[in-house]
């Protein structure tokens, strides 16, 4: 396989690797099954079984992670112990879910809680979309409060942005202009959890202002991932990104050699898969 670092872009004036490593497969999510959930979290019952994966990534330039850092033990250990037993730096975008209830109490709690993702070392905050979906109004084109919350986030120092499930909050944080440097958004090529079609979001990120954050790609393991990193990373832009949730340090590195092979245009130098009968015709040479 290739050592070549992974290609960057800039968001916000900061410099990403285009690859984002994942934490779903860190903290239990599968979006399969409760087994698989429990397999997870049976691994990773801390955060120093997944420097491993960590260290992979971070050794081929992968340095930018996602998740919901403040709320999550395990993804504070692994990102303090990779970062210390490296000494490479890893580029936190934290995805907090907020009260966005409309009294004072629900704003002081949102404060709080803007306030613990600066405290746990994240550049960039990106409003989880449970929290930014309540308060979308389709009818007038607008996402109702979001710029105080976005203030909020400018006030700790960090980048804002959206998790934009719903593809409308793209649309409607460009239309308004609100300050939002870059959106998370569910991109794949089974439509897996996306809301419209697939040419509709794929339309959606193009035209998008900001950089787009990718989720999703293999569908949370319901297409490989050569058919689901060769989609997406051929059919966005040069300035956004792929997040790639791992299991391990050997999942990490293969995902990383297609992905560049997709990028580069060439076939990913990885081995065939195990078969009863590796002998058969089919499977070439």
């Amino acid at each position: 396989m290739s050592e070549v670092l992974f290609p960057r872009t800039d968001v916000a004036g900061v410099s990403l690797s285009r690859m984002i490593i994942g934490t779903n497969w860190m903290l239990g999510w599968s979006h399969r099954s409760p087994a698989q959930d429990h397999q997870i979290l049976r691994k990773f019952s801390d955060g120093e079984k997944a420097f491993p994966m960590l260290k992979t990534f971070l050794d081929r330039g992968v340095d930018t992670i996602m998740g919901p850092l403040q709320q999550e033990r395990v993804m504070q250990e692994a990102v303090q112990y990779a970062q210390e037993k490296t000494g490479k730096k890893l580029i936190l975008i934290d995805t907090p879910i907020i009260n966005v209830d409309d009294n004072e109490e629900a704003r002081r709690q949102a404060r709080a809680t803007i306030h613990r993702s600066k405290e746990c070392g994240a550049t960039f905050c990106l409003v989880h979309h449970s929290s930014a979906e309540a308060l979308v109004n389709k009818n007038k084109h607008i996402i109702d409060r979001l710029p105080d919350y976005l203030d909020m986030i400018r006030q700790e120092g960090m980048i804002p942005g959206l998790s934009a499930h719903m593809p409308e909050l793209i649309t409607y944080s460009d239309e308004n202009e609100y300050d939002v440097q870059t959106y998370i958004q569910i991109y794949n090529c089974m439509g897996f959890l996306m809301q419209v079609e697939i040419e509709t979001v794929n339309q959606i990120i193009h035209n998008a202002k900001k950089p787009v954050l990718t989720i999703k790609p293999m569908a949370a393991g319901r297409v490989s991932p050569f058919v689901g990193l060769n989609f997406v990373w051929n059919t966005i832009r040069p300035t956004d990104c792929v997040t790639v949730g791992c299991f391990d340090a050997e999942e990490a590195e293969e995902d990383i050699e297609i992905s560049l092979a997709a990028i580069e245009r060439r076939m990913p130098d990885i081995e065939k898969r195990a078969s009863p009968n590796a002998h058969q015709d089919a499977f070439g040479k």
